[in-house]
């Protein structure tokens, strides 16, 4: 028997239940694993509330991320055996798979080995927050040394990854953040200037840290009426990332700005990466590299056990935490 999360109807973390079940045995191309540590995702709150880009199929299971020892392996599997430490990259959907819980399975395309110098609670806070930056940073924006990236919601998890790779890659990370609480923060974390957008004039300080250059990269979850701003203030030929909708409104793009600087404004998500399979391949590298080398290190805010799972999903609703949210697996060997 295994303690899963399953809900049985859309709604806020009370609907969140920790039930025993039977596991199966994994499938041909599937890892079962022991999970030690879970790494929670806004993605599962969304999908908990009825507002994920996928309707819930109750009972439901969520989680993206987690990592664990492999207990056994399906048919067809290779390069995995049982007491492999590995992590699982999110590249399914809930209806598919979910990590909630003691004992779980995955498909071997999203299992990975994770770097020894990892805890298992770091394993679990790293796949999707890298993953998601590299994507946008590395694989289509070709990030170089001495560029500028403005990463807006900086102290998210993904934000915090954002500003690790682009250290790694010698480039300048210059941070958004609503208010000037988390300055301190942000420049320990590694930015080379932060921005309190709500207190300071975004245009004049994005301009005046860049040296008149202006945002090679504008990594952004937020969107909204801000985004005027943003592009206002890009290099010639700099992309924009829009990867999240914190802020649902309509974006204004001045249309001068993309014609004359032949700017590249466009969405993106995960997916994109981990459901392509050279592009994961690619991914894996350069964050398990990342990681190794001590370059990449994930920041985790806080620990909660599982049984305490709705309370984890509270935190994070609460928009407090600065990095990443784990959710620990107590009985797990």
């Amino acid at each position: 028997m295994s303690k899963v999360v399953t809900f049985n109807r859309t709604g806020g973390p009370e609907v969140l239940e920790v039930i025993d079940v039977d596991v199966p045995a994994p499938a041909a191309n599937e890892v079962q694993i022991r999970v030690q540590a879970i790494g929670l995702n806004r993605a599962e709150i969304m999908y908990r509330n009825g507002e994920y880009v996928i309707e819930p199929v109750f009972p439901a299971r969520l989680g993206y991320e987690a990592a664990g020892v492999v207990d056994a392996v399906g048919a067809d599997v290779v390069g995995f055996m049982p007491g492999d430490k590995v992590s699982v990259i999110p590249s399914f959907t809930f209806t598919q798979y979910g990590m909630y819980g003691e004992v779980v399975n995955a498909p071997v395309h999203a299992v990975v080995k994770h770097p020894e110098n990892l805890s298992f609670a770091e394993a679990a806070a790293s796949w999707m927050m890298y993953v998601t930056a590299y994507g946008a940073l590395v694989e289509y924006g070709n990030l170089q040394a001495g560029q500028n990236v403005v990463i807006r919601a900086a102290s998210s998890s993904v934000g915090l990854a954002a500003i690790q790779i682009a250290n790694m890659l010698g480039a300048k990370p210059i941070a958004l953040t609503r208010t000037s609480e988390k300055r301190d923060m942000l420049l320990k974390a590694g930015a080379v200037a932060v921005i309190a957008t709500a207190e300071q004039d975004m245009v004049a300080e994005i301009t005046c840290v860049s040296s008149g250059e202006g945002a090679h990269i504008v990594f952004d979850p937020v969107g909204g009426p801000d985004v005027a701003k943003l592009i206002q203030v890009m290099a010639p030929q700099g992309m924009f990332f829009q990867y999240g909708a914190l802020d649902s409104r309509d974006m204004v793009i001045p249309v001068f700005d993309i014609l004359g600087k032949h700017l590249t404004v466009r969405g993106y998500e995960l997916f994109e990466i981990t459901t392509d399979a050279d592009k994961l391949v690619r991914a894996k590298a350069f964050v398990s590299e990342g990681l190794r080398s001590g370059k990449l290190k994930p920041v985790i805010d806080k620990t909660f056990p599982l049984d305490d799972i709705a309370e984890a999903q509270r935190y994070m609703e609460a928009n407090g935490q600065v990095g990443k949210i784990v959710v620990t697996v107590q009985s797990a060997v």
